[in-house]
């Protein structure tokens, strides 16, 4: 699943292809040596058969050229103050790396191979200067295949790709969509190796979460089916545009949700790794569940599919909850009736309907809710607002195993959630339905903690949180003046 380069770079490096260099100038100047203006004049404005046999017939000199050998300064240092040279290198170097194989090996085994590069990403606090921009462009091509060409970590790559990480992340945090196409595809780049997707998630505050964002912005943003609120569900986010410039929903380009969901795709064989985080902190299964139902091309289903069966498959125990309640074998019944032609999308399909075949058949609803529980993160699944659920089970949740389920459930409680406070508002409505139904319980929920919890949260600064916990106090109270 190679992408094309973004349309905004390369409409950047011709232009600065186009401009005239006074190279005479600037060795007269002293910014660079006659040496080097010899080197650059063999290799710029000539075919790229002629620029290869050139490079590769002496790979050692162009890569002292671009990085310095210690006894002389990299073209990018000593050109600091020419910022049309500046310009102008990093385009054809971008060029080099793309076309020259052995010219990269070379340029990846250098002692230190971004320490000349790494500065110019701090040249300008101005997301659109070209230079950070097309520093950046470099060093993610040359980290990638750094990366790969070296399994075993280095100091240098070390070093440099939380720096890259860091700049491509301020990009993908702007509101301009050309400079977040860019940032997501460049971070596709990276996510070659596992520690290049250790290191993002290592990083994920600045790297996914504005990328998580942009996604539940396509679907219109969270719901929420406290007992406050009863919202319908989003609608679909197609857009009737034309082919060449598809906006999905909250504005978003559908080249752009294409290039995020390729970056978490990517993430998503680290599944081991990333599924609990993704799910407590972006509660990603219901998001992507939303995202299947209303997903506007094939391309698109196909890396939704792929990345939910790989979470999945590495998190049963934890995200097949989540998968459950957000309907996600309607969901893959519903695409089955579809006519789809990868075969990638129907393996993985398949594969999804079986999986949550084999879980839903082994589950009674109060298995359901146990397993909800016991992942750490509540979701309005239909347990939840089921009157004749709570009757038939709550004496069941209080008193099986010690409790262990009421403490599960007081612990969930005791978090901040600040990113769902849904959570908390589940929380309070489970609790003011334990209230009800077991009132002779009250002093085994009150030893649980859950009494505490419930009155802690009054005063949250959520209303649908408020409303809930006062729900459940008002529950607490009625029995008590009963009695």
């Amino acid at each position: 699943m190679s992408l094309d380069p973004p349309a905004y770079i390369l409409s950047l490096q011709n232009n600065i292809r186009a401009r005239p260099i006074s190279w005479e100038g600037a060795v007269r100047a002293k910014t660079i040596t006659d040496s080097d203006l010899k080197k650059i004049k063999a290799i710029d404005k000539v075919r790229k058969e002629q620029r290869k046999q050139t490079i590769e017939a002496d790979t050692s000199t162009y890569t002292a050229l671009l990085l310095g050998n210690g006894e002389t300064k990299s073209i990018f240092e000593s050109a600091a103050k020419r910022l049309d040279i500046l310009q102008y290198m990093l385009v054809l170097t971008g060029d080099l790396i793309e076309d020259i194989p052995a010219l990269v090996e070379s340029l990846v085994n250098h002692p230190h191979p971004y320490k000349s590069l790494l500065p110019l990403l701090k040249q300008s606090n101005n997301a659109e200067d070209p230079i950070p921009l097309l520093t950046s462009a470099v060093l993610s091509s040359l980290l990638s295949r750094a990366l790969v060409a070296q399994p075993k970590s280095t100091p240098e790559i070390d070093e440099a790709l939380p720096k890259v990480y860091s700049y491509i992340a301020a990009l993908s945090n702007t509101s301009d969509s050309n400079l977040q196409d860019i940032a997501v595809q460049e971070y596709s780049a990276l996510l070659r190796t596992l520690k290049s997707r250790q290191q993002f998630w290592e990083q994920r505050k600045e790297t996914l979460s504005p990328l998580v964002d942009v996604l539940r912005n396509a679907t219109g943003g969270k719901d929420s089916d406290s007992t406050l609120y009863n919202r319908g569900s989003t609608g679909s986010i197609r857009s009737g545009v034309t082919e060449s410039n598809i906006k999905v929903g909250g504005g978003v380009g559908l080249q752009l949700l294409y290039h995020i969901l390729m970056v978490i795709w990517q993430l998503s064989f680290e599944g081991r790794l990333v599924g609990k985080g993704l799910d407590e902190e972006h509660d990603i299964i219901p998001l992507y569940a939303q995202l299947v139902r209303v997903s506007p091309k094939e391309k698109t289903t196909r890396l939704l599919l792929g990345t939910l069966y790989n979470l999945l498959s590495y998190n049963k125990s934890t995200l097949m909850p989540a998968a459950a309640s957000a309907k996600l074998p309607t969901v893959l019944s519903n695409l089955k009736t579809r006519h789809f032609t990868d075969q990638d999308l129907l393996e993985d399909l398949e594969n999804l309907i079986q999986m949550m075949d084999e879980y839903t058949s082994s589950q009674t609803t109060l298995d359901e809710y146990a397993a909800e529980v016991n992942s750490g993160h509540l979701r309005w699944s239909p347990p939840h607002k089921n009157a004749d659920f709570w009757r038939e089970n709550a004496r069941s949740i209080i008193e099986n195993d010690n409790g262990e389920l009421c403490k599960k459930l007081a612990e969930i409680m005791g978090k901040d959630w600040s990113n769902d406070k849904q959570v908390l508002a589940i929380g309070c409505n489970d609790v003011a339905f334990l209230f009800k139904q077991c009132p002779e319980k009250r002093q085994a929920l009150e030893r649980f903690g859950l009494k505490a919890r419930v009155m802690g949260l009054m005063q949250d600064e959520n209303e649908g949180v408020r409303w809930e916990s006062l729900r459940a106090v008002g529950e607490w109270l009625r029995y008590t003046f009963d009695a």
